[in-house]
């Protein structure tokens, strides 16, 4: 009778050792989806994004699959992938069934980044506004890109450990309305470095929440080709990531 315990034993431990192998495989390697349709206007550097995040994947421990097609909005297939990128979308990009889906795919613990235009998307679903944080409302012009100084008001997040308190650098910088004020506001714009803002002293660019279930990061930057080349948008951009999946710690993803 012992022998059988004690083999049973055996068999249960070497199972376990088996499962916990696999978990942390899975732990280890994980896929976003990175999604880039526009209904609107389009913007040249979406490529150069997906490139971007595919090289943040391979140093980092996850990949990416990136396609413009919404059909991947079912329940089956969202949820193969630990975070939904919106890089650069516009316009309405998915119809009411994939919008449900996505939907039922962040209250299932699911994560979501946004990236520059994502906020000028799906103005008519107001689950997507206050998941996204905020809605597009206009820009500088002649030139749209500028210089700009921007205040890091937290750097205990992933996505702003080492960045500078003050960060001063290029993009497209826009104005925002229909703010959400559970938006955990992470970096700010000051306007008195830049001509063209009208949010004033409280100009959000950057911010985080836990949403209907999952998570959200949302960044502002991202509109120039040159952005994507950045190491420290990079880096921001790679810790937003990392927190819509749902590391963390930096060290965890590395």
């Amino acid at each position: 009778m012992k022998k059988i315990i004690t083999a049973l034993s055996s068999l249960v431990l070497s199972l376990l050792f088996v499962h916990t192998i696999a978990f942390s495989i899975h732990a280890q390697t994980s896929k976003v989806l990175v999604f880039s349709k526009t209904a609107a206007f389009r913007h040249n550097s979406i490529e150069t994004g997906i490139e971007a995040i595919r090289k943040l994947g391979e140093q980092h421990n996850f990949s990416i699959k990136a396609t413009e097609d919404a059909s991947v909005f079912t329940t089956d297939k969202l949820e193969d992938y630990a975070a939904i990128i919106f890089l650069n979308t516009t316009g309405d990009v998915l119809n009411d069934e994939e919008q449900m889906k996505m939907e039922e795919y962040i209250q299932s613990d699911g994560g979501y980044v946004g990236i520059h235009a994502a906020a000028d998307t799906e103005y008519e679903w107001s689950w997507y506004g206050k998941l996204v944080g905020a809605y597009f409302n206009g820009h500088p012009g002649n030139p749209n890109v500028r210089e700009a100084t921007l205040n890091v008001l937290n750097h205990e997040h992933l996505s702003t450990e080492g960045l500078p308190a003050n960060w001063q650098r290029k993009d497209e910088w826009y104005n925002y309305k229909d703010i959400n004020e559970q938006n955990e506001v992470l970096i700010k714009i000051d306007e008195s470095t830049y001509e063209g803002g009208t949010n004033g002293d409280n100009h959000p660019m950057a911010w985080y929440k836990e949403y209907d279930g999952g998570r959200a990061f949302y960044t502002g930057g991202g509109h120039t080709k040159e952005t994507y080349a950045e190491p420290l948008f990079l880096q921001h951009l790679l810790g937003g990531i990392q927190y819509a999946m749902g590391i963390s710690s930096s060290k965890a993803g590395k």
